[in-house]
């Protein structure tokens, strides 16, 4: 039995509800014990909607997070909440009212405004057709194209940080390093600024690899995940990179998101 009070957390909104959802989870993250009751109510667009929902939160004593851009349901909520001593977090309106009065320029007040099909929707999803088509150095011609190009050897994230990175619009290439491969002559024509060389810690590198076989129902004492083999990649791997003059990134303890914001940093410098 747990020995904390049991929370909940309730995100509202007239939409999806992604944005109040992504800071709940950052803030509950820190809590890695923590059971939640973490519930999210989409595309609530009628005053009676909310107060059935705000009546169920009541009973858990539910944490209201909403990014309502209604005037009339921003109103409901915190009457509702304050008159019930339920705690709520405004997301969105605060900064919206901060913009308003810097810019003197009024907002559209329109629910889902986020996720409209605009120029820059098309292009997210360009960049993921993208990410696909050159993953694991399937096209060399790729390289020439990218925003971005990763490099690194097995089981250093590199599909993984390119999926991400086109989530933010960039175009990205990898290409898996060994040894034994030979290095695609584009390669050689792309920006140092554009490239990355991922690398990771040996014993990190070891253990994935095991965990790697023992998922497929092998040996987990391969060359494949032997200290010599990954010290041998990782010797290759370096040597590339500082002959290719690329920024090079230890990926070990580090979450994709942290990667990736080192890379994003890297590249608007230039």
């Amino acid at each position: 039995m747990s020995d904390h009070p049991e929370l909940a957390i309730y995100v509202l909104s007239d939409s999806v509800g992604g944005t109040a959802s992504n800071i709940s989870s950052a803030a509950l993250s820190q809590f890695p014990k923590l059971e939640c009751n973490f519930k999210i109510f989409s595309f609530i667009r009628e005053e009676n909607q909310l107060m059935s929902i705000l009546k169920k939160a009541q009973e858990v004593n539910a944490i209201i997070l909403h990014t309502f851009v209604s005037k009339t349901l921003i109103h409901t909520i915190h009457h509702f909440c304050n008159k019930n001593d339920l705690t709520c977090f405004d997301i969105l309106n605060p900064i919206m009212r901060e913009i308003s009065e810097r810019t003197n320029l009024e907002p559209q007040f329109k629910p889902g405004a986020m996720h409209k099909l605009d120029e820059n929707y098309f292009d997210r999803i360009g960049a993921m057709e993208f990410a696909v088509n050159y993953d694991d150095g399937k096209d060399p011609k790729g390289f020439l194209e990218a925003d971005i190009v990763i490099l690194g050897i097995s089981r250093t994230s590199k599909t993984p940080l390119s999926i991400y990175l086109a989530n933010q619009n960039y175009k990205v290439a990898n290409l898996p390093l060994m040894p034994e491969s030979e290095i695609p002559s584009e390669l050689w024509s792309v920006d140092p600024k554009k490239i990355v060389g991922l690398t990771n810690d040996e014993s990190i590198l070891s253990n994935i690899r095991k965990e790697r076989m023992i998922s497929y129902g092998m040996n987990p004492d391969t060359p494949y995940s032997s200290t010599e083999r990954i010290q041998k990649e990782i010797r290759y791997a370096e040597k590339l990179y500082n002959k290719l003059g690329c920024q090079i990134i230890n990926v070990a303890n580090k979450s994709i998101e942290e990667t990736a914001a080192i890379i994003v940093s890297s590249f608007q410098a230039h």
